[in-house]
């Protein structure tokens, strides 16, 4: 295999992605894609085909993979010409460049297509080496792929039981109370990209894991819910986490399982005008329609072995990506040879 000194413009174009705002979107089945990932569903795409896709503004250095029908949004840049070479493979190549260190931004981070065009890079351009390459990398990805659906499946396996003991407000075993009777909202803590360090610890904001650090803020297994953005957003860690000031965490003396069910569950209704925002104190007073807490006890027992598997499945993911992310950059540099 030969690998030769390019620019990166010279095996690939970017290209800004498009505008979308919330008011004009359409429910459907197209994945719209900001620079944190797929956030949201549209009924119209604005390409297709093998894409792949990388944060503009706000989140850096993440690469997204798609196949099918998509719409890139204005904070993203995406592939325009792969310039005859594998989508996938550039997928990975893509992920060993760092390229939020190509920041080019001073208050908002951001990343300049034409800055990115000339990095220098080692590269493989024959075609039977990079479908090697990327088809052993793929295969973590599909084991890591099958575990999530599987975890998904356990998830909505507990959430039938959960439904089986939920009361309505006619239950006359039903307890009516307000969220702030069961639980409180903790704030996060800012941890701003560029202040961490990678490691085992997942980060949360309000659109779920957006990175990993050395160290946590929250003993887990625990709740988040989405206060800046996504508002009202609701995510489980199996682990120790940090949560930033997008998002908030979850104290209770009421079972955790329950309550993240109950949570996803809620209305919660953006305060803010410009960018949407949940207010802690109006969440709070939310109702909540409680059954006896033996009943709770109980659900909190029969659904733990559900989310010992998903947890199990969560750590074997772990290690597939440590697996992978170690291998990634010795066959992007020609260390390993296919």
């Amino acid at each position: 295999m030969k690998w030769e000194k390019r620019t990166l413009g010279e095996v690939l174009t970017l290209k800004r992605g498009y505008d979308l705002p919330s008011q004009f979107r359409k429910n459907g089945l197209v994945p719209i894609i900001s620079s944190c990932g797929v956030t949201d569903y549209h009924s119209e795409m604005a390409k297709t085909g093998e894409g792949v896709v990388t944060g503009r503004y706000g989140t850096l250095g993440q690469i997204f993979y798609v196949n099918g029908d998509y719409w890139p949004l204005n904070t993203t840049l995406y592939v325009q010409d792969f310039k005859g070479n594998l989508p996938k493979f550039i997928y990975y190549f893509l992920q060993t460049l760092n390229l939020k260190n190509y920041n080019s931004a001073s208050a908002v981070p951001g990343l300049d297509r034409n800055v990115l065009h000339q990095i220098e890079i080692n590269f493989i351009s024959e075609g039977p080496a990079q479908r090697r390459i990327a088809s052993i990398l793929s295969a973590y990805d599909v084991l890591i792929e099958n575990n999530l659906k599987r975890i998904k499946l356990l998830e909505e396996k507990a959430f039938l039981s959960y439904k089986c003991i939920n009361r309505d407000s006619h239950d006359v075993k039903a307890e009516k109370k307000k969220l702030k009777d069961v639980l409180d909202l903790k704030y996060g803590k800012a941890l701003k990209a560029d202040n961490r360090t990678i490691g085992k610890y997942p980060v949360f904001g309000s659109s779920g894991i957006v990175g990993s650090h050395e160290s946590y803020l929250v003993d887990g297994p625990g709740i988040v819910v989405g206060r800046k953005g996504n508002v009202g957003s609701v995510f489980w860690s199996f682990d120790n986490f940090w949560v930033i000031d997008t998002a908030y965490y979850v104290e209770s003396k009421i079972g955790l399982y329950y309550l993240y069910f109950n949570l996803k569950e809620q209305h919660f209704v953006n305060t803010d005008a410009a960018v949407p925002g949940l207010n802690r104190n109006f969440a709070l007073d939310n109702p909540i329609i409680l059954p006896p807490i033996n009943e709770i006890t109980l659900f909190e027992n029969s659904i733990k072995s559900v989310f010992q598997l998903m947890q199990n499945l969560h750590k074997q993911n772990t290690k597939l990506r440590e697996a992978r992310d170690i291998l990634l950059p010795k066959l992007m540099s020609g260390e390993i040879e296919v």
